[in-house]
C-alpha cells in the first residue's frame, strides 16, 4: 500500500505552520510520506499533485473532497484535524469505501475549559465586567440585581454528550461543588462514566431541571435544531444554555424569543447558526448573552494535538490497519 498522505489547504502562513508541526509528528510515526498541496488550483493539478495518496487531510471547510477522492482513486481515509466532521459528505465517501476519522479529541481540553468559562461568565457577567473596565467607567455599567449573579455551588450542570470533550468536562467540574448529570444516545461503559462522575439521565429530565445546560454533540440530522422552542419552554426560567459545539444544534431564533422573554436567563456561545455573525443578529447585543468567535480551540495544545493524533491515524492506514476515530454517516 502507498504511504502518501496529502495536506490540502491554500499555501499561506498557517498552513505552512501546520504542515511543518504535522511534518515533525508524521517523522515520529514513521513510514509517512507526507506532501503539502495548494488546495486554491484547479481540480485537475490537485488530482495530479495527490496521485497515489491513501489520506487526504483537508484543513477548513474544503469543498469537493468527494468529487477530488473520486478522481484520485487510491483515497482510503479523509482525516480532518477538527473534532467536526459535519461539512463533509460522509454518506457519499462511504459509497466509494473511503471512511472520515476527526482529530480524536485534540482539542478536547480547549473547548472543555471553554465552556466552563462561558458559564462562569454567564453567571458573573464577566463580559460586562471586564467591558467596563476597558471603557474606563469602572464599575458603572454593571447593572443587574443580586440574584443575577452566582457561583456554580450547588448548581445542577447537565452535559448533552459524554464523549471526549462533555466528559472532560465533567472531571473539571468535579471541584466546583456541582451536581453533574448527563445524557448520551451512545452507552458508555460504567468505568468510563464513573471516571466523569456523573449520573445519567433522560434528555427531558435533564432540560428541565438543569440550571446550566452544556452541549456537546455532533451536528447531523438528528442533533440539527434539537434546542428549540419545545425545549426552552421546557426549561427553567433561570437557566443558562451554553454552546460550544456547532451553531445548528440550537434553533437560534427560537433561543432569541426564549432570552428576550426570559424564558430561561442566558446563554454561553461560541458558535452561532451563521459564521461570522451577521451585523444584525441581535445576540451578542444582549445583556445576559456571551458570545465568542467560535475560538474555544484556540490553543497551541490543542494544535500539537491534532498534529500528532492525526499523524497516528494516517500511520494505521498506511501499514494496513484499521483507522480510530471514524466518524459515521447519519
Amino acid at each position: 500500500m502507498s504511504n502518501i498522505a496529502v495536506i490540502l489547504g491554500p499555501d499561506n502562513e498557517g498552513s505552512q505552520i501546520r504542515f511543518k508541526e504535522t511534518s515533525e509528528a508524521a517523522e515520529k510515526v514513521g513510514g509517512i510520506d507526507l506532501r503539502f498541496v495548494d488546495s486554491t488550483q484547479s481540480l485537475d493539478d490537485i488530482v495530479t499533485q495527490c496521485a497515489g495518496a491513501v489520506v487526504l487531510l483537508p484543513t477548513g471547510h474544503l469543498k469537493g473532497i468527494s468529487e477530488l477522492v473520486e478522481k484520485v482513486g487510491t483515497v482510503k481515509l479523509v482525516q480532518t484535524f477538527s473534532a467536526g466532521t459535519d461539512y463533509i459528505d460522509k454518506a457519499g465517501l462511504a459509497e466509494m469505501g473511503v471512511n472520515v476519522s476527526n482529530n480524536g479529541g485534540a482539542n478536547a481540553v480547549a473547548v472543555a475549559e471553554h465552556a466552563i468559562g462561558l458559564m462562569f461568565s454567564t453567571n458573573r457577567k464577566l463580559d460586562v465586567q471586564i467591558q467596563s473596565v476597558k471603557d474606563g467607567t469602572w464599575m458603572v455599567g454593571v447593572e443587574g440585581a443580586r440574584e443575577e449573579f452566582h457561583t456554580l455551588v450547588g448548581k445542577k450542570i447537565g452535559i448533552v454528550g459524554l464523549g471526549r470533550i462533555g466528559s472532560r468536562v465533567a472531571k473539571r467540574l468535579a471541584g466546583w461543588e456541582c451536581e453533574l448529570v448527563y445524557h448520551d444516545v451512545i452507552e458508555h461503559d460504567a468505568e468510563y462514566v464513573t471516571a466523569t462522575g456523573a449520573t445519567k439521565v433522560s434528555f427531558g429530565e435533564l432540560v428541565s431541571t438543569c440550571d446550566i445546560i452544556t452541549l456537546h454533540v455532533p451536528l447531523d440530522r438528528v442533533t440539527e435544531h434539537m434546542i428549540s422552542d419545545r425545549e426552552f419552554e421546557m426549561m427553567k426560567p433561570t437557566a443558562i444554555l451554553i454552546n460550544t459545539c456547532r451553531g445548528p444544534v440550537v434553533d437560534e431564533s427560537a433561543l432569541i424569543r426564549a432570552l428576550e422573554s426570559k424564558s430561561i436567563f442566558a446563554a454561553g456561545l461560541d458558535v452561532t447558526e451563521i459564521e461570522p455573525i451577521e451585523a444584525e443578529n441581535p445576540l451578542p447585543k444582549m445583556s445576559n448573552v456571551v458570545v465568542t468567535p467560535h475560538l474555544a480551540t484556540r490553543a497551541i495544545e490543542s494544535e500539537w494535538n491534532a498534529a500528532q493524533f492525526t499523524m497516528e491515524n494516517v500511520g494505521r492506514v498506511v501499514r494496513g490497519e484499521g483507522a480510530e476515530w471514524i466518524v459515521k454517516p447519519v
